[in-house]
């Protein structure tokens, strides 16, 4: 197992900006997570937690495989559903490239 290896003993801490600035990076490199945390000097685990923490929070332009033109996406908190007399529930999700999610209940 490979480590980063700390300047003078001390690892360095990083704030949030700084973490952005280190995924959009990764974005654009082209590396796997291994060679890209060697190349910066960074231990796998605090990237992968540092990118699950912040992963949402990524610009579009800076993930990896979204394109250009992607618009940004994110949580729609869409209250509590009040379900009629009827009981029945229809909800229709387009996810782009042609993908529909079709849940119905009732």
């Amino acid at each position: 197992m490979i480590r980063a290896t700390a300047t003078n003993n001390k690892w360095r801490r990083r704030s949030r900006e700084e973490w952005q600035a280190v995924f959009a990076r990764f974005a654009v490199s082209g590396l796997g997570i291994e060679p890209f945390c060697i190349g910066e000097g960074l231990s796998e685990s605090s990237f992968r937690r540092w990118r699950s923490l912040l992963g949402s929070q990524t610009p579009p332009a800076a993930r990896p495989g979204s394109g250009a033109t992607s618009e940004p996406t994110g949580f729609v908190d869409a209250g509590t559903l009040k379900l009629g007399g009827t009981g029945r529930l229809e909800l229709r999700l387009d996810l782009g490239d042609g993908v529909i999610l079709h849940l119905s209940r009732g």
